[in-house]
């Protein structure tokens, strides 16, 4: 008997031992949720068209304008939008949109998550521009956004913008800097879920000179690639032109070399090797190889983080247009959604090997692989919903080029929204019994 009390003391012990390791795991487990942002198109504005390729009919959205947080399946997978800004919940797959005036110009651009840094590389503030910069603000509350511009006359005063709730804004891009004729324009919001699109047009009186929506890069870097660059030969067999326009928007001045990647070679052109430019000022250069090649690509190395896209002069049916081809980050998994609009894309990188999954508007799934050195393309069936880059090696960058009957456009190929990771709360039961 005198043992046996010992003894229970001992496995009343072990029990408290055995409970409390068992709540302390309890306590210390965390528990995530797992989804994807809304993504935001741009507004439609006055005199233009636009359609959004969707991957599905029952990718649910909501008008900007809208009040009401209820959503709408689009049911269709090619949307028309005749004004408003959209938000949708596209689930990890990147909308395009189709933006375009009648006889004039057209162009792409990804419908993405906020932003909190978007550089537009493209633009001017000249008499010939009709450009307009717009900024969304798709949160429940105001926001306050930065809008600084840097020319061939250095940085310009930041012009601070307010912008209401479930609202957007659009800015004349010639208000940026007037008169002058090289823009890179950097929108960083201090608060609210902000996206801004940029829509370089141009005409002289009543005659127009083409346009085209331009795609923003998210950070300044000492590496950037512009993968997909339209190279059309002219009868006379002279290539139509390209102006390279870069930007350190640093302190310092920045040493740049230029490659250009195409089907006849890698080659860096004569005066674009160790090339210094100037801190805060947007500089431009010609860009006119000696290719045979009717797309290329752009590598820029620099001592300095920099931004930098290509304008190409480029002609549908006769009429006249312009490009903006802009940088685009390393190529990931991702699923794009391009129905309607048939683009040719572009991967450019020393070891390119792609796997594809491409899933035509009947439901069906088609596999593709993609392989090549340094530049190679592929031609999306015309009768595809979207594309998965299934599987892609480093180092490879990719951007499509889309020929419609209005214009040249081009977009990059990059995902619209990030999967995002959030820790659910949870109790403790050591705050509550301390």
């Amino acid at each position: 008997m005198r043992n046996i009390r010992p003894l229970k003391f001992i496995a009343a012990l072990v029990s408290v031992v055995v409970v409390s390791s068992l709540l302390s795991v309890a306590v210390t487990a965390k528990n995530f949720s797992e989804s994807y942002p809304v993504v935001v198109c741009p507004p439609t504005l006055d005199g233009l068209g636009s359609q959004i390729s969707l991957s599905s009919k029952k990718t649910p959205f909501q008008r900007l304008q809208n009040r009401s947080t209820n959503t709408t399946q689009v049911e269709v997978l090619r949307l028309p939008v005749n004004k408003d800004s959209l938000v949708i919940t596209s689930e990890g797959v990147a909308p395009v949109v189709w933006q375009s005036r009648s006889g004039s110009w057209a162009g792409g651009a990804l419908c993405v998550g906020p932003a909190s840094s978007q550089w537009f590389v493209g633009g001017a503030a000249d008499v010939t521009t009709r450009g307009r910069l717009i900024i969304v603000n798709s949160g429940l509350s105001d926001a306050v956004v930065d809008v600084v511009t840097f020319t061939e006359n250095g940085k310009q005063p930041v012009r601070a913008t307010n912008v209401s709730s479930k609202n957007y804004i659009v800015i004349p891009v010639d208000s940026l800097a007037p008169g002058d004729k090289t823009l890179t324009v950097h929108v960083v919001p201090r608060s609210g879920r902000i996206n801004a699109f940029m829509i370089d047009e141009q005409g002289k009186g009543l005659k127009a000179l083409g346009g085209d929506l331009v795609n923003p890069a998210v950070t300044a870097s000492k590496s950037v690639v512009i993968p997909a660059i339209p190279n059309q030969i002219s009868k006379n067999t002279a290539a139509l032109p390209h102006t390279l326009r870069v930007l350190a928007p640093g302190d310092l001045d920045a040493s740049i070399t230029v490659e250009v990647v195409s089907a006849d070679g890698v080659f860096v052109p004569v005066g674009l090797n160790s090339r210094t430019i100037s801190a805060g000022v947007v500089s431009e250069f010609k860009l006119d190889p000696n290719i045979t090649s009717n797309l290329m690509a752009v590598r820029i190395s620099s001592t300095e983080p920099i931004v930098a896209a290509v304008k190409s002069t480029a002609t549908v049916s006769g009429k006249k247009d312009f490009v903006w081809s802009t940088v685009a980050p390393e190529l990931v998994p991702l699923t794009m959604a391009i129905t309607g609009l048939d683009p040719l894309i572009t991967f450019t990188g020393e070891n390119i090997n792609v796997s594809l999954k491409v899933t035509l508007v009947n439901g069906k799934e088609v596999q593709q692989n993609v392989k090549g050195t340094d530049i190679t393309n592929w031609r999306v069936p015309n009768n595809a919903r979207s594309f998965t880059i299934v599987k892609v090696g480093t180092g490879t960058f990719a951007g499509a080029l889309v020929s419609s009957a209005n214009g040249y456009g081009y977009f990059p190929i990059a995902a619209g929204s990030l999967l995002t990771k959030i820790e659910v709360p949870d109790s403790n039961i050591r705050v509550l019994n301390p």
